[in-house]
């Protein structure tokens, strides 16, 4: 098993050890005091291209692996942990859902402007009841014509404040006795 970055994943490491290290560590202690949420830090990502690092070229992605997403995860977590965990949900709980499962359409709409940074990526999974667990999920989806009308309470949702878009799982109805569960 080779364990060398590629190129690819070396160039991204350099980019984001650099930013990283002259901009997130920056204040990094003030906002943790504060509490301010660092707009410009993921405005700047995204003008690096970095806000759809694992998605397709064609939604405004720049097509990388999961590799080098862990890369951008790791060296942002160095300098504030709190901006590694705030862009890791915003690729692998906000945009992923939507790369995987979405309608091309959904794709345009909603994860485009992930990818550009426009808005944060969030994903509406724990309930006051359920907790994160998914099979626990109370809130409905009841289909109605070409829409859906939801039910239910979601809380603790990582950036949701910030985002324009929320995926959810709901339960659309039963499957042999057992919850099926959409986004």
């Amino acid at each position: 098993m080779n364990f060398h970055l590629t190129e690819e994943q070396s160039m991204i490491q350099k980019t984001i050890r650099e930013f990283s290290h002259e901009v997130v560590a920056t204040g990094a202690i003030e906002r943790d005091r504060s509490g301010e949420f660092p707009k410009d830090i993921f405005h700047q990502l995204g003008e690096l291209g970095l806000m759809g690092l694992p998605f397709s070229e064609e939604y405004g992605g720049a097509g990388a692996d999961t590799i080098s997403f862990a890369i951008v995860v790791e060296e942002l977590s160095k300098a504030c942990a709190s901006t590694g965990i705030t862009y890791s949900a915003h690729i692998s709980l906000g945009g992923a859902p939507l790369h995987m499962f979405g309608t091309h359409q959904q794709k345009l709409d909603y994860l485009v402007p992930i990818c550009s940074g426009e808005t944060l990526g969030a994903f509406g999974l724990t309930e006051p009841g359920a907790g994160s667990d998914a099979g626990g999920t109370a809130t409905t989806a009841e289909q109605r014509k070409d829409s859906f009308i939801i039910n239910g309470n979601k809380c603790y949702i990582t950036n949701a404040s910030y985002s324009k878009v929320v995926p959810i799982t709901a339960v659309t109805g039963t499957n042999t006795g057992k919850k099926k569960l959409v986004l």
